[in-house]
């Protein structure tokens, strides 16, 4: 029997190393291409949104306490009253002749008020479950402690500011419940007792000439 010639050795030899050369690229690409995961095409990763910041908002107690609160001091001598919206206040203190301030501040979480005017006024307060208001009052050199209750219209504060016969005139009104009014008008910074309003159009009338009075809001 004859022996293969060289030439067939030689051929069956290059075939059996093609075929482990095509094996080995087979298995390396999938070795490569298997710690990871193919994305589908067209598909694009989202990325995560982000949160927006909110703004802040007031709280709900100071929600809940908008309002105007009225009252008198704990001498009687003077009316306070108190107007709050959205965590702002402001506030009247008057005692019908000649002493008188309007203050501004703000009403802090937890209820408590701190408000400003001029030459130095002050009037720190508490609110007491949305309905009542107690503090005190820096006004004029003197110390005033009062307490407030929540009160509806027309109860509130009430202000005009205009020109009457050349004269810069500023009034300020305090309507407590039952209609009892405390107010001062200025004529060129020049204090007195203020005439009555009409608490349901705001008309009011100095030195003959015919005024309307605001209700006044943070």
């Amino acid at each position: 029997m004859k022996r293969p010639g060289p030439l067939l050795t030689l051929l069956a030899g290059l075939l059996l190393g093609l075929f482990m050369l095509s094996l080995d690229a087979t298995t390396g690409t999938r070795s490569a291409s298997s710690p990871y995961k193919e994305k589908s095409p067209g598909v694009t990763a989202s990325p995560t949104p982000s949160k927006a910041t909110a703004s802040p908002s007031p709280s709900p107690s100071r929600k809940a306490a908008a309002g105007v609160y009225t009252g008198r001091t704990d001498d009687d001598s003077s009316a306070v009253a108190v107007s709050l919206r959205g965590g702002r206040a402001i506030a009247y203190f008057c005692d019908g002749h000649n002493i008188e301030s309007w203050l501004k501040g703000t009403v802090k979480d937890d209820g408590s008020l701190h408000l400003t005017g001029d030459h130095g006024a002050q009037l720190n307060g508490t609110l007491k479950g949305g309905r009542q208001i107690r503090g005190t009052a820096e006004v004029g050199g003197g110390h005033y402690a009062f307490t407030l209750d929540r009160a509806r219209k027309p109860s509130g504060i009430y202000r005009a500011n205009s020109q009457v016969a050349g004269a810069r005139i500023v009034g300020g009104w305090i309507v407590l419940p039952g209609g009892r009014q405390v107010g001062i008008v200025t004529r060129d910074g020049k204090p007195s007792a203020a005439p009555v309003i009409d608490p349901g159009t705001g008309a009011v009338t100095v030195d003959g000439q015919h005024l309307t009075a605001h209700p006044v809001t943070p």
